[in-house]
């Protein structure tokens, strides 16, 4: 087998409640004409989420998931099995996309309208600093879509731009000011920092309080640990998991794969998948046989930043993939000379999964949805709002 070559994902902040209507479908009985004769006796099924070209009946016009949660309904006379069902149907699926705009849409909706009541109750506005170190085009374009997503709910955004050559210690004041700040309520470095400064000494400065990324090593230690809560957790692993509860996916008891272990992406998404009861695995530079390991999973969350790494042969049919990479390549095609990919092969994952983010509008909007709930989590901490 060919060597795989791993970088994995080095930022949150670089990738950029109400439940989504859970309508139930009803499949034409046509669907599974062919499976009637064969007969049959399993357990129910749990839900899982499948795309199907059957003509189906629905009381909305939310996306067209059907959710097998009761098969009695779909074939009265028998019970069929999820392995069946999935195997029966394969010649009729194909992955749902799992919009991250749509959804980090609703819950900018969901903030603004708490950041209003919050403001009418107690007069509170939760407020969010950034500190940008050096030119670098990315970073500024980054931190420029979080300030317009503070401003688009009504959070407060204080923003202090540094030049490449400023020391450390000019950094540290800045972090400081801010945690002494009653006005600010999460305070965000914009990483990579220049290399000249030491990246653990100015995250870890950061109160623990107003670490909205969830960098810092007690917010960390704290995931790890059972029994014990962090006061945030870093944003798009969280936004990873919020995708999977909004679109109801069943992670309890499901094998789940995690593809890199980066501290900011990897490590924390793999606790998460753990405090879920999922059952984790963690692929990494130096697993033998990766994607042995990750045909076995119900849910990978690719996040190793190489375009196009995880193939079709990597995926088990049905499996649910949230695809956390962002590569540019280059594409003659586009105006920029490049093109955004995913970690995973778009075009043959997508023959295969029950559901699978696109690149871009999967993760990335999903993380600044969550920087954003962090925030006003944290002012409603500090002021003991509920």
């Amino acid at each position: 087998m060919a060597s795989v070559k791993f970088t994995d994902c080095s930022s949150s902040t670089a990738a950029a409640a109400l439940l989504l209507p859970s309508s139930r479908y009803r499949v034409r009985h046509s669907v599974l004409h062919s499976l009637r004769s064969m007969p049959l006796q399993f357990a129910p099924v749990k839900p899982i989420l499948l795309r199907t070209t059957a003509t189906i009946s629905h009381a909305s016009a939310s996306p067209s998931i059907v959710t097998a949660t009761n098969p009695t309904a779909w074939s009265p006379h028998r019970k069929i099995s999820n392995h069946l069902l999935l195997s029966a149907m394969a010649a009729e699926t194909s992955a749902k996309i799992i919009d991250g705009k749509s959804i980090a849409k609703q819950i900018r909706d969901e903030i603004t309208v708490e950041i209003s009541r919050m403001k009418d109750t107690v007069d509170v506005v939760p407020g969010l600093a950034v500190i940008l170190v050096g030119d670098r085009k990315d970073s500024a374009t980054y931190v420029r879509n979080k300030k317009k997503a503070c401003e688009s709910v009504g959070i407060n955004s204080y923003e202090v731009h540094l030049p490449e050559d400023s020391t450390e210690q000019e950094v540290l004041n800045h972090i400081s000011g801010f945690n002494d700040d009653p006005s600010v309520h999460g305070i965000l470095v914009q990483l990579p920092l220049p290399s000249h400064m030491n990246e653990q000494n100015i995250l870890n400065s950061v109160c623990i309080e107003k670490d909205v990324d969830g960098f810092h090593p007690l917010n960390i230690g704290r995931l790890a640990m059972r029994g014990r809560e962090p006061l945030f957790v870093s944003c798009t692993p969280k936004g990873c998991i919020e995708l999977l509860h909004r679109y109801g996916v069943d992670i309890k008891g499901r094998r789940a794969v995690v593809i890199g272990r980066s501290n900011i992406v990897g490590t924390p998404a793999a606790l998460l998948l753990q405090r879920e009861d999922a059952t984790v695995s963690v692929v990494h530079s130096r697993t033998n046989n990766p994607e042995e390991i990750t045909r076995q999973a119900d849910i990978i969350i690719a996040a190793v930043g190489q375009a196009n790494m995880v193939r079709g042969s990597w995926i088990k049919p049905g499996a649910v993939v949230i695809d956390v990479g962002i590569n540019p390549v280059e594409d003659a095609k586009s105006a920029k000379g490049y093109r955004l990919v995913g970690d995973v092969c778009y075009e043959e994952a997508c023959k295969i999964a029950s559901a699978i983010t696109p690149v871009p509008g999967g993760v990335g909007p999903m993380t600044i949805a969550m920087l954003l709930s962090n925030t006003l989590s944290s002012a409603k901490r500090m002021h003991n709002y509920k």
